[in-house]
């Protein structure tokens, strides 16, 4: 029987990170679809990942796949940190350098990626994000924070 072991690790990947929050969102008010608690969103994304998890799996069994290669430890260097970072520093440095910064992070997973572009891409994706989340939906973060003095 042939089976793709990358998407089937995927798949059961997945698979437990669905089942982990599904289990985790029961402790909460679920409510109904009309009024809906705190637990009902997440339940449902659980439910979703369990979903594509088994379906991946399915997949994987049908198809012999490519072995797994090398891991792209550049990338998950890079990726994985940068939205830690914003979340521990936007209370502090405010919305727009944490943007900033976290983009900044986020483009040099790449190898391609020079230091021009990199900030060019972190302004245009911070004066993106200030216009849409901070004048759009007006979300209560401070543009700048205590950090730098404001």
């Amino acid at each position: 029987m042939a089976v793709d072991r990358a998407n089937a690790l995927c798949g059961a990947i997945f698979l437990v990170l669905g089942a982990f929050f599904a289990i985790q969102s029961l402790g909460l008010d679920l409510g109904t679809a009309f009024r809906m608690g705190p637990g009902f969103f997440p339940l449902a994304l659980a439910g979703v990942l369990i979903l594509l998890g088994a379906l991946i799996i399915a997949q994987a069994l049908r198809v012999d796949g490519e072995p797994i290669g090398v891991m792209a430890w550049r990338g998950m260097v890079f990726i994985l940190p940068a939205p830690i970072f914003f979340g521990l520093t936007v209370r502090g440095l405010g919305f727009v350098p944490s943007i900033f910064l976290t983009a900044l992070i986020a483009c040099f997973a790449s190898t391609r990626m020079r230091v021009l572009p990199a900030v060019l891409l972190s302004a245009a994706i911070t004066a993106f994000c200030t216009l849409v989340f901070l004048k759009g939906l007006g979300l209560p973060f401070r543009m700048f924070g205590p950090w730098l003095g404001q």
